[in-house]
């Protein structure tokens, strides 16, 4: 199991954590609830009450929450695909306080 905090969550896995858009370009995007049902390197894909909704990463402000955590995260530092996120979102890592 992996071991999220505010600092190591952009390096995780993302699929099947609870998901809520705090902030969007798109105003309909803003807001929404969902599990992260799949990544791709620019969007997530969620599993909301009324569908599933593809988000796009870059322009969005997301917060993911794991257990009784949540975690804060700028789109930016997560716009890579799932596999590449290890090693490129690193700098974010680096960036980002416990």
């Amino acid at each position: 199991m992996a071991n999220y905090n505010n600092k190591t969550i952009v390096i995780h896995e993302l699929s099947g954590l609870d998901v809520k858009v705090i902030a969007s370009r798109d105003k309909n995007q803003r807001g929404i609830k969902g599990r992260v049902l799949k990544e791709t390197k620019n969007t997530l894909v969620l599993d909301t009450r009324n569908g599933e909704r593809q988000i796009v990463k870059k322009t969005s402000t997301f917060k993911f929450f794991y257990g009784k955590k949540s975690f804060t995260v700028n789109g930016e530092e997560i716009n890579f695909r799932p596999y590449e996120r290890t090693e490129k979102a690193i700098k974010f890592y680096k960036r980002r306080k416990l």
